[in-house]
């Protein structure tokens, strides 16, 4: 169908194209009606109303906070954070828009307002903003109006639920509890004549202000008797001794390419830990990227067409072998290549076999077939009712498969009974359990515990978990009955 064919191109083309914060993509947009602005509270109560009727507890992102002196370089930092971590969501949030709106008599001698003391942010409302997105709903955080120094009552930026929030300002260490809510802390450290040169650009480009304010606070800095009435007291006082509670500090700011890299490179391993794959280290789940996720989007779609349905499927299929394959034993290996030089390279695992749990298990073994050309593969079939699943019915494996490795496949994890049963089986016939590679695109957190509490030194490889298995021993949100939709039998 025409409108079919073209919803499904649409997802993967936005799949396939660059994605950056929630943040920058979100608009301005117009303030909601009064009432459902009253309190931060109610900001998220649709949100969090559709959470409870689905009853599925939210991700938790990893969040970050970004701390330093003032023009040290904290948003090139988090931007630099951000353009690397594109395959995930990122928000940034700003400290500076819970600045508090100044009173009138504050206005009268704004120019007297220490903007660097931590009175003059609504910290209880930024942490009510943490705590909103680490629980995965939205939030509507204020604009800050630097030249009037007042909330923008119009209008308001909405920021989604994501994979890391990035929190950002000079005093995002100070209170001890919006810091309790923090993954990773990062400290940006540069020089103070740096930080002033920046500042005076920053305050006269980008904020507005007079050239006379600025040059004020420039001669604050470079004179000890007027710096030391705000900028200088306020570092020494908040900033500088929040530095100790960093995790990272880095020196000289956006220009540490070195430091970025190895940060982003901390972020991506834990954004690719499910928290099983911390308790049981012999699981491994696939680096979700924005094709992954498009995919999965398209075979749990119970619209999709048969057709669509096998063919996506196939391309996860063999994704999930390729990364199995990759966890088998490899030779080093030399080679000549046609230009006369030698290539230290790695030989493939010589002694290896696929087996199937039929009949779901049968769908993914083209994929493997055509990663491991003229492959042996084994059949189980084990009878399954409810989560019962102990009942075997037949197979037929390769008479020396004790002494291969095995990749035991079978598309959906759910309570893990039947896959206990085909893992025994294999292990009666010989086969070491640490020679056992159990590849599905998703695994139920169930089946994880249930496998891996009884067979500790195999692997596992999957391309999502999901949330759990219901009352009907179906995984939640699933994908329904994988061999029906495959095969074409679930009408």
């Amino acid at each position: 169908m025409p409108g079919e064919t073209d919803s499904i191109d649409y997802v993967m083309e936005k799949a396939s194209g660059p994605h950056f914060s929630g943040l920058r993509i979100d608009g301005l947009l117009s303030s909601p009606p009064a009432s459902s602005t009253s309190s931060p509270a109610h900001r998220s109560s649709s949100a969090a109303g559709a959470f409870a009727e689905a009853d599925v507890p939210p991700t938790q992102p990893f969040v970050i906070g970004v701390c330093g002196g003032t023009a040290s370089g904290k948003t090139t930092v988090c931007d630099m954070i951000i353009q690397q971590l594109h395959d995930h969501r990122v928000v940034l949030v700003n400290q500076d828009s819970f600045y508090r709106g100044l009173t009138p008599d504050e206005l009268l001698r704004v120019h007297e307002y220490n903007f660097d003391h931590p009175d003059a942010f609504d910290t209880e409302q930024l942490l009510d903003c943490l705590e909103k997105l680490k629980s995965g709903l939205p939030y509507q955080v204020p604009i800050y109006d630097f030249k009037s120094h007042q909330r923008c009552s119009s209008s308001f930026r909405q920021v989604n639920a994501s994979d890391v929030i990035i929190l950002e300002g000079i005093l995002v260490f100070h209170d001890q509890r919006v810091r309790n809510l923090m993954n990773m802390k990062i400290f940006v450290d540069t020089d103070a004549d740096v930080r002033l040169a920046r500042r005076i650009r920053r305050d006269t480009v980008e904020r507005g202000r007079d050239i006379n304010s600025v040059l004020e606070q420039a001669e604050r800095f470079l004179l000890l008797v007027q710096y030391a009435k705000f900028v200088k007291p306020a570092f020494d006082d908040f900033v500088l001794p929040s530095k100790k509670y960093a995790d990272v500090i880095i020196p000289r700011g956006g220009d540490n390419h070195v430091a970025i890299d190895l940060i982003v490179q901390h972020i991506q391993t834990k954004l690719g830990l499910h928290d099983l794959c911390k308790i049981y280290p012999n699981v491994y789940v696939i680096q979700s990227t924005f094709q992954i996720r498009g995919m999965h989007t398209l075979i749990r779609d119970r619209e999709i067409s048969k057709h669509d349905f096998v063919f996506y499927s196939d391309r996860l299929i063999r994704l999930v072998v390729e990364h199995g394959l990759g966890h088998l034993p490899f030779t080093e290996k030399q080679v000549v290549t046609p230009t006369g030089s030698v290539y230290t390279g790695v030989d493939f695992c010589k002694k290896l076999c696929g087996v199937s749990i039929i009949r779901s298990g049968e769908s993914m073994e083209n994929a493997l077939r055509a990663c491991c050309k003229g492959i042996k593969i084994g059949k189980i079939l084990i009878h399954r009712d409810g989560d019962n699943g102990k009942q075997l019915i037949y197979e037929k494996l390769p008479k020396d498969i004790s002494e291969r490795h095995v990749l035991l496949l079978d598309p959906v994890l759910a309570t893990g009974n039947s896959a206990n049963q085909a893992i025994d089986l294999l292990i009666q016939k010989g086969v070491p359990e640490s020679h056992i590679i159990f590849l599905n695109l998703i695994s139920a957190p169930e089946g994880i515990h249930c496998v891996c509490k009884r067979f500790p030194s195999l692997k596992i490889v999957t391309s999502e978990i999901d949330i759990a298995i219901n009352d009907e021993f179906r995984v939640i949100p699933g994908l329904g009955e994988f061999g029906d939709r495959y095969f074409g039998t679930d009408d």
